[in-house]
């Protein structure tokens, strides 16, 4: 069975090439999103097996999003990676408050991305 994950970031170029890396090494089906709404459309909508979500972007950021995510019934069990640039890193406490898998920090190689994300799920498992 394919997976399905949701990855969420503003940069297109970067939802690009994390959606290649996803799909031809994890075998992951990708969807995107570019905003907040687009990612809580997106994932209310679909069954979704993980969501990569980016803390930086404009309007609503990520921890808002993770916020109203954990706050719905139909999305409050997904599993969350968040992604993280300018190394804003939380402390393991942090992330375990935050209902979160873990985080993966940009600048990230992308050959291993599958890999960092298919370590988190098991972790969790």
């Amino acid at each position: 069975m394919v997976r399905k994950i949701l990855v969420v970031d503003d940069e297109a170029d970067l939802r690009n090439l994390i959606q290649t890396c996803l799909e031809l090494i994890g075998g992951w089906q990708v969807i995107t999103a570019g905003s907040g709404v687009e990612a809580l459309q997106e994932a209310q909508n679909r069954k979704l097996d993980a969501i990569l979500l980016d803390l930086m972007m404009p309007e609503l950021d990520g921890l808002a999003i993770l916020q109203q995510l954990r706050s719905n019934d139909k999305t409050k069990q997904i599993p969350v990676v968040l992604l993280t640039a300018k190394g804003r890193m939380f402390e393991k406490d942090q992330i375990d408050r935050l209902n979160v898998l873990g985080m993966i920090k940009k600048p990230f190689n992308p050959v291993k991305l599958a890999a960092q994300i298919e370590a988190l799920l098991s972790n969790a498992r």
